[in-house]
């Protein structure tokens, strides 16, 4: 054997990437990681999920109490349904955050070599805006607390099928188990408003 007969032959392809596959395959995904981790408070080291449900709680209270006066009374009609600005506004946040949450929490995982990792709290602000809207809950102070409280007490517990959720693949999963424990903390906003709240 020697230095010729060693080497592949000219048209032999290996199929290790190179440096620059490898380099721009890592590339840190820098929009994402700023939308999933809600602008670097997933980065905050104790409890990320509570701060990402505060921002969840922030940008629903925002959109209620904050529009001005003149677009609270406009109703939109979309088909056989008659949504309050309030309402519609909420709902298309809440959606977007939902749609854009799955995206940017694939790409994070799959940049991190993770399922789900502790910093991307998108999932958090998504699931509580979801709480409140299902619940079409009022931006005052009782429902905003509560709602805040029974959502992260049913994304810690995970009750079925939030924890079977975890196991869809990439963003899903991320984003799903926190769907269903903001529609169990709905169900909690509605049975205090039935109770007088």
């Amino acid at each position: 054997m020697n230095e010729k007969t060693d080497q592949p032959p000219p048209s032999a392809k290996s199929d290790a990437p190179t440096p620059a596959e490898t380099s721009a395959s890592r590339r840190k995904p820098r929009l994402s990681l700023s939308i999933a981790t809600a602008c670097g408070l997933g980065y905050l080291p104790k409890a990320p999920g509570t701060w990402g449900s505060l921002a969840g709680v922030l940008i629903y209270y925002l959109i209620r109490a904050e529009l001005p006066a003149s677009l609270t009374s406009k109703w939109i009609s979309i088909g056989p349904i008659s949504l309050q600005f309030p309402t519609f506004v909420a709902s298309v946040a809440a959606i977007a955050v939902a749609v854009v949450g799955v995206w940017v929490s694939t790409r994070v995982a799959r940049h991190a070599r993770m399922e789900d990792p502790q910093y991307v709290v998108i999932d958090e602000v998504s699931g509580q805006m979801f709480t409140y809207l299902f619940a079409l809950a009022p931006a005052n102070w009782k429902y905003l607390l509560l709602g805040f409280i029974l959502f992260r007490l049913f994304d810690i517990w995970k009750p079925f099928p939030a924890r079977q959720a975890e196991s869809l693949p990439g963003g899903w999963g991320i984003m799903a188990d926190d769907w269903f424990a903001g529609i169990y903390a709905a169900l909690g906003l509605w049975l205090a408003r039935a109770a007088g709240l």
